[in-house]
């Protein structure tokens, strides 16, 4: 079998597949459900992935699967998509591709800093902390997480008409 793994197998047979796309391949999964095999390619990009990048990947992902017969020969479903919410920010992409969210970053001392993503470059993180830039180097992150926001009423579309009275 080799030292490669069949994701980092997979991981190098896509990577180039998905970068002609103009996407970035974060991970690939195969998990066996019954008798079938799901095999989940995740995505992202900076601006984030439509429903047609979505299927151009999956149409170049499995003609090249279908040519490399790298599935073998039993069925498996092909499913892509892109990171939630919920995925911890660990690239320093993944933190370009949260500006201007609130993230939680949890720091490799044990702290915690929270605040909204201004910029990120190849070293390390802006945050803006109660009106206030704080920098963060990758080096002392363990990870961050976007935090879920409800939209406050007051940044709806502007001149929305609030009052309503017309007619």
């Amino acid at each position: 079998m080799g030292s490669a793994s069949p994701r980092d197998h997979l991981m190098k047979l896509l990577e180039p597949v998905v970068s002609a796309e103009g996407l970035d391949l974060e991970d690939v999964t195969v998990t066996q459900a019954g008798r079938r095999r799901l095999l989940r390619v995740i995505v992202d990009r900076d601006g984030g992935v439509s429903l047609d990048d979505v299927a151009d990947v999956s149409q170049a992902v499995s003609t090249v699967l279908d040519e490399h017969d790298t599935m073998g020969p039993s069925a498996y479903t092909l499913e892509v998509s892109s990171p939630g919410v919920d995925r911890p920010l660990t690239e320093p992409r993944h933190w370009r591709r949260a500006a201007r969210r609130l993230v939680k970053a949890e720091l490799r001392d044990g702290g915690v800093v929270e605040g909204r993503v201004r910029s990120a470059d190849e070293s390390g993180v802006e945050l803006d902390v109660d009106g206030a830039c704080r920098r963060l180097d990758y080096q002392d992150l363990a990870r961050g997480r976007v935090q879920v926001e409800f939209r406050r009423i007051d940044d709806d579309a502007d001149g929305a008409d609030v009052d309503g009275d017309e007619g």
